[in-house]
């Protein structure tokens, strides 16, 4: 089960028992498809050098002992228990946490932060501190600079690890379905046969992303379901058929004894035992799609020990064979009679956590591109109804040739494994760091407790990484490789791009400036509507006056537009727009900024367009309606008495906008008692406009046009003629006036920064998406300016 559209599932909100049990359904087929099909290939990636099976059963049974201890502290202890509960706003991810930790300790590196900003209801600490004292560790944090780089660098590493995953989870999996074919044909048909076909299988899978997930969605639950009957009950047979003392090997003594006779072998085989955990990250990362306790009730009583049965019926059924005429693989312990049947379930699982990952990996880079870490790339959206499925077209293509590339050059399980095996301990060990963090920054809990989880959990990821790490040279570099690419590309653009912001914020134009431009200086106001695209959250843009330079003329309504990105998930539709004056009425100049989550869905040009105008036109009615009551306005940049200051910014927000004369009264005491009040509840139930001050939010009631003899003529008249200048300029037709940039390094710059911005960074710029694109904005309506950055 997906989101609906521009929505996010209520964290507080209990489901019943009936809705839990569904959404504990729907999340086998979304959450639990990679980590389920596991099996398939622990035992093979495992056994493949290091170590080998005896007579003694001691490997086999020190595996099986290490598998099960392996599943239940990581992905039951550590993210049922305690990582699914640092949600934000009921998301998970590594974006998440990041988001959480930089909404209580200023450690963003996000350019344009607003104090109206931290009024947002999504924003909103849900964990306020009980004494006012701040913890050293936060202190820390904020005081030194490098630890907000670090920082950033750690959620781009487990990103750039997420990322991997998505290219090497597909290619193990399905690679590992399709072996099962090597016991119905010959060593040299098979050799020929398993590769094509799996190739094949992969060209389908991305081929078919492009219609997105929802088309075959209710598909998944079922397939993911019957596999984990499958495999349990393949485990109780093989148990009860082969040998039902295996369960003997759960102790942990059995570990013990495991690594004191493989010694060195038995240490890098825990590269091959740790592929028992991957997709446990799945569990958080969609947590936004379903709850905590389904995702925690699916777990603990379906696939936890659907695992541990699968485990130990591969234990079982290899303890009494220990000189099989094939290597360890999953389908040595399948009955002949049921082989191909589990063969095709194997296959359409392995599918649907490809799907899985694949679709979390749009998802991620999406959220990355939000959040100014990532170029600009298209996002399709492909559904209307069910928010979150997307597809981007160029990873998708840049995946399925690197993912088949994968498969055709490694060519067996092993080195798939090893690749897989350190992606997927990179980013828990990320997860690890992240949280005891919010542990402390966040849940105000003692250091000690997250030292403790740190500790704990930290050192058993540190033992598997470091099994990981020795496998360099035989795969294991594949994700390092990526990763350092990825993180290069990504930080070179995020850094750029803060750059750029800088750059703006000293070299804007003061107000005094546009309200001086007119006819005297030759400036002529044309019909419509120029809606100038900025950063800036205050003051006139550089390309503005650059725009004015060259071409001396802009529109009689000048609009200019900030979409910016807000550390929370989702920005409720209500608080989206924020609105405010540039001057004074006369000139007809205003500030939009609209504030999108990283998990939004950004709207197209058109009901932008459409919905903006619409804003101005309820910001016009709210201002009038305060000056005519206040007869003044709130400074922002200047004092009140400023005529020509800006005026704050109001929310603006989705309701209908006309009341009743008879309201007119009970609003007006609506005011007053809603003042004082930090709280979104009274605003919902009364209004949908909110002024922002501090912490106090000001409401109104919307004006009629009957209410004009009340409201004064003067005060209608300007009403009137403001609005009718708005949807005149509407029909006149709107124009995007976007900046064209170009950066480079000033003189005396290293020799890193000067690469990285003159041919990294403009490289990227020219070959990704330019903002026009992203925007969706139709090449008629748009005015490139271009700017150099000198930075």
């Amino acid at each position: 089960m997906d989101l609906e559209h521009g929505q996010s599932r209520d964290p507080s909100k209990k489901d019943s028992w009936k809705t839990l049990l569904l959404l504990a359904y729907q999340s086998l087929g979304v959450v639990y498809g990679d980590l389920s099909t596991s099996p398939l290939y622990v035992y093979k990636s495992t056994f493949a050098e290091d170590i080998q099976h005896s007579d003694t059963n001691e490997e086999i049974f020190g595996v099986l002992s290490f598998v099960f201890w392996t599943i239940t502290l990581i992905p039951l202890f550590k993210y049922v228990f305690v990582v699914l509960r640092a949600d934000d706003n009921g998301e998970g991810g590594t974006f998440a946490l990041y988001s959480l930790i930089c909404r209580h300790a200023n450690v963003s590196l996000l350019p344009s932060r607003q104090v109206a900003d931290e009024e947002l209801s999504t924003y909103k600490l849900e964990h306020p501190p009980k004494k006012k004292n701040s913890s050293m560790v936060k202190m820390y944090l904020e005081k030194h600079k490098a630890l907000h780089t670090a920082l950033l660098i750690l959620v781009l590493l487990g990103t750039c690890m997420v990322i991997g995953d998505g290219l090497l989870t597909p290619a193990i999996s399905v690679f590992s379905a399709v072996s099962g074919l090597e016991l119905s044909m010959s060593a040299d048909h098979h050799q020929y046969a398993v590769i094509p076909i799996t190739c094949f299988i992969l060209v389908c899978l991305f081929a078919l992303q492009h219609y997105g997930t929802h088309r075959v969605g209710f598909l998944f639950a079922p397939v993911v379901l019957t596999w984990l009957l499958c495999i349990s009950a393949l485990g109780l047979y093989n148990i009860i058929y082969w040998n039902p003392h295996v369960y003997q090997a759960l102790s942990p003594y059995y570990m013990f004894k495991f690594l004191k006779k493989t010694k060195k072998g038995g240490w890098m085989s825990l590269g091959g035992i740790l592929l028992c955990i991957t997709g446990s990250e799945a569990m958080f990362a969609d947590l936004g799609h379903f709850s905590y306790a389904a995702i925690q009730i699916a777990f603990t009583f379906l696939v936890y020990p659907a695992l541990i049965l699968a485990y130990m019926g591969q234990a079982a059924y290899l303890s009494q064979h220990h000189h099989t005429s094939y290597e360890i693989s999953f389908y040595v312990s399948v009955p002949e009679s049921v082989r191909w049947p589990v063969l095709i379930i194997a296959i359409l699982a392995s599918v649907v956590g490809g799907q899985a990952i694949i679709s979390g990996t749009f998802s991620i880079i999406n959220q990355s591109q939000s959040l100014g870490c990532f170029p600009r790339v298209k996002v399709i959206h492909t559904s209307d109804k069910i928010h979150g499925q997307i597809y981007i077209p160029e990873i998708n293509w840049m995946l399925m040739i690197l993912c088949i590339a994968v498969t055709i050059g490694f060519r067996d399980t092993k080195h798939m494994g090893n690749a897989s095996g350190l992606a997927v301990m990179t980013v828990m060990l990320v997860t690890t760091s992240l949280t005891s963090m919010v542990i402390i920054l966040c849940w105000h809990k003692p250091s000690i407790v997250a030292l403790s989880f740190l500790f704990f959990f930290g050192s058993i990821e540190l033992l598997y990484f470091s099994a990981s790490l020795t496998k360099f040279r035989e795969g294991a570099w594949l994700p390092i490789l990526l990763a350092l690419f990825l993180m290069t590309i990504m930080f070179v653009w995020h850094y750029a791009t803060n750059k750029k912001y800088e750059y703006d914020v000293h070299n804007k134009v003061s107000l005094e400036w546009l309200l001086a431009l007119g006819p005297s200086l030759g400036i002529a106001r044309v019909p419509g509507i120029g809606l100038v695209f900025t950063d800036l959250t205050s003051g006139i843009p550089a390309n503005f006056s650059r725009f004015v330079t060259n071409l001396p003329a802009f529109h009689s309504i000048l609009v200019f537009v900030c979409v910016k990105s807000v550390p929370v998930p989702y920005v409720p539709l209500a608080e989206r727009y924020l609105v405010g004056r540039v001057g004074p009425a006369a000139h007809r100049s205003y500030r939009c900024i609209v504030r999108y989550g990283y998990r939004d869905v950004h709207q197209d040009v058109d009901s932008f367009e459409a919905e903006l105008v619409e804003k101005l036109a309820d910001f016009i009615r709210y201002d009038w309606y305060q000056k005519q009551h206040t007869s003044s306005c709130v400074g922002d940049d200047a004092t009140c008495s400023n005529e020509s200051s800006e005026c704050r910014l109001a929310v603006i927000g989705t309701a209908a906008l006309c009341r009743p004369p008879a309201y007119e009264n009970e609003m007006e005491e609506t005011v007053e008692a809603a003042s004082a009040s930090a709280g979104f509840s009274s605003v919902e139930s009364v209004t949908d406009v909110i002024e922002m001050e501090g912490v106090e939010k000001r409401v109104r009631f919307a004006i009629n046009d009957d209410e004009s003899g009340t409201s004064g003529d003067r005060v209608h008249v300007h009403l009137q003629e403001e609005i009718e200048d708005l949807l005149g300029a509407q029909q006149a037709g709107t124009a995007f006036i976007i900046g064209h940039s170009h950066v480079r390094a000033k003189q005396g710059s290293s020799l890193l920064k000067r690469v990285a911005l003159n041919f990294g960074y403009n490289f990227l710029r020219r070959n990704c998406r330019g903002p026009d694109v992203a925007l969706k904005v139709p090449p008629a309506s748009l005015l490139e300016v271009g700017m150099v950055y000198v930075v």
